[in-house]
């Protein structure tokens, strides 16, 4: 909340949304709106995406700023952006920026790092499906009724909703801008939701509805599900899975059952390749018959394995 109050440009309105949090939290908060002028709302818990919408609708500024309860923004955060605003854009959607990596007492790790996981600003879809997006919402400041015309988050994601929302945006026709510069903060740690089973969920749902948004075809010869989301996405249902396994993780039952939904989707299309169902299949029946140490040397065999192939192929 101080790195919200210290901007070098002023925020209009200040909007807390508690999503139902913990008593001792919510009281916290009730104290903190005596002392700091933002409005305050209270919610049943509903993840980051419906706070985010509850936060909103409850605005009346044209341009919104997301700053997430772990994060905290660079003291130009508003300036960077509001300057990055083109003045002849009549379809504005967002500006975005870079951030700053922490750990979970915000102690600075890199100073930059959003280029060096996808391509900016967004041109193609291509690019928005064949890896995350990293536009963070606390990021970002973006048009109020673009936000409210495209809906929102899907509150159905307790992650991804940031990559569904900005893709929506993208698939309407509105413009993203990038600014080379870091403006927020963005605390990282086992904690976090990107940690949790909340994530291999919402991880498996946003395939499922991309691989509807956009089936193969043939004719265009384009195929989205195996050249894009199998390549993005299907590393990590097995890591999933198989970590859960070996780890004896209390969610094992789901994250399996998580591998084998996407290892039927896989072997239901007819134009991913034979040795890669194949894989998939050997892999299943591994996770249902060996015990975890057995699954556990077998990973680490592959680690050895892999690059000694590698060394042999030289």
């Amino acid at each position: 909340m101080r790195s919200v109050y210290e901007q070098t440009v002023p925020a209009t309105e200040v909007i807390v949304v508690n999503d139902g949090s913990k008593s001792e939290e919510a009281d916290f908060i009730d104290e903190l709106a005596t002392r700091m002028p933002f409005t305050l709302i209270h919610k049943e818990n509903g993840g980051q995406g419906s706070a985010r919408n509850k936060g909103v609708q409850a605005s009346t500024s044209d341009y919104i700023c997301f700053l997430d309860q772990d994060d905290y923004f660079l003291p130009n955060h508003i300036e960077v952006l509001l300057d990055a605003i083109p003045d002849d854009d009549l379809r504005l959607g967002v500006v975005y920026g870079d951030l700053y990596e922490a750990d979970a007492e915000g102690n600075i790790i890199r100073m930059s790092m959003v280029k060096q996981h996808a391509i900016h600003p967004k041109r193609d879809i291509i690019s928005l499906l064949c890896q995350d997006m990293f536009i963070l919402p606390s990021a970002s400041l973006i048009v109020r009724k673009v936000f409210l015309e495209i809906g929102g988050f899907d509150t159905q994601f307790k992650g991804y909703e940031d990559d569904d929302f900005f893709l929506r945006m993208f698939r309407a026709g509105y413009s993203n801008y990038y600014v080379d510069k870091p403006v927020t903060i963005w605390c990282i740690h086992t904690n976090s939701t990107s940690y949790s089973v909340l994530m291999s969920r919402s991880r498996f749902s946003y395939f499922c509805k991309l691989s509807q948004l956009y089936p193969d075809s043939r004719i265009q010869n384009r195929f989205y599900f195996r050249d894009l989301l199998v390549a993005r996405f299907g590393s990590s249902f097995i890591k999933d899975a198989v970590e859960a396994v070996i780890y004896d993780d209390k969610n094992k039952t789901e994250l399996v059952n998580i591998y084998f939904s996407y290892r039927d989707m896989v072997l239901a299309n007819e134009f991913v390749g034979f040795k890669y169902k194949l894989k998939l299949k050997l892999i299943g029946w591994i996770l249902t018959t060996c015990p975890a140490q057995v699954i556990n040397l077998l990973v680490e065999f592959a680690k050895f394995a892999v690059p000694l192939r590698r060394m042999i192929n030289i």
